[in-house]
């Protein structure tokens, strides 16, 4: 699928798009508590969008590993407030809503939001496949197991690729089914998977593009750069870039990101080897 329709636009991945990070939340694993006012978030947002970001993905529930919950109504509280804010900055602004809840999503779409980026695939509210068939918005489908909570207890897989090609197939058919149109596919870096199986994911990333869908790659400044590493998120900027550019290299048509300007250099630089 090389087209994606995206609030009566039409989003062409033969190009790669940036997806910039806004995080609402207190307790994220890099910039937790950074843009907890509005005036903060609206500010980011607008830095990210001078510097290239196509996509701006906004959570309000921190889904690192071992993150506390969060009530449906605390997220709601966090998050629509500045959707709604943005849209009335920038009518152009196409805005993902990072969540697994069914209500979230839904109030978030009305609120004026483009797209649903489902860290639980489904898996984590039932309602949220026949919500996204409702609202008629695309949907990014994230492999995981568990919870943000227990996802580090569940690694053992009997062929890391090809279970998650499998979850995908599983995940897309359901969608399919209900008639969701519009489907994006994220394999899920640092969920429920050890450092190695990360690398593994890394290196054999493009098996997923057998699929025929548009596949995210997130992994910015996450624990599979700054434990090999051996330093820490906020040292993990380098890291984020090299991996970044192997995933371009390898046909990712979404990269998200904390750092805008610096994935849009490596997507300009990249489309010049295609030259």
């Amino acid at each position: 699928m090389r087209f994606c329709q995206v609030g009566g636009r039409l989003i062409d991945f033969s190009e790669p798009k940036i997806m910039g990070i806004l995080n609402l939340t207190p307790d994220s694993f890099f910039d937790g508590g950074k843009y907890n006012e509005i005036s903060q978030a609206l500010e980011k947002a607008a830095l990210m969008l001078h510097d290239g970001a196509d996509i701006i993905d906004i959570g309000a529930y921190s889904s690192r590993p071992g993150a506390a919950e969060v009530s449906a109504q605390e997220e709601l509280d966090r998050l629509l407030p500045v959707v709604e804010q943005l849209i009335k900055y920038n009518a152009d602004i196409i805005i993902s809503v990072d969540t697994f809840r069914a209500k979230v999503a839904d109030e978030a779409i009305r609120a004026g939001a483009h797209m649903i980026n489902d860290i639980g695939g489904g898996n984590l509210d039932d309602d949220m496949f026949t919500t996204v068939a409702k609202l008629n918005v695309p949907y990014i489908l994230m492999h995981s197991r568990g919870n943000p909570q227990t996802m580090q207890t569940q690694t053992k897989y009997n062929n890391l690729v090809d279970d998650i090609i499998d979850f995908f197939v599983q995940g897309v058919n359901t969608l399919r089914s209900f008639g969701v149109k519009d489907i994006i596919i994220d394999p899920g870096f640092g969920f429920a998977k050890t450092l190695e199986q990360n690398y593994e994911l890394l290196k054999r990333i493009d098996e997923l593009r057998l699929l025929g869908l548009p596949i995210l790659g997130a992994l910015s400044r996450k624990s599979m750069i700054y434990k090999a590493l051996q330093s820490s998120p906020q040292e993990a900027l380098n890291g984020t870039t090299v991996l970044n550019t192997i995933l371009l290299s390898k046909g990712v048509n979404i990269i998200r990101v904390h750092d805008v300007k610096e994935a849009v250099e490596v997507k300009k630089l990249m489309n010049h080897l295609r030259i």
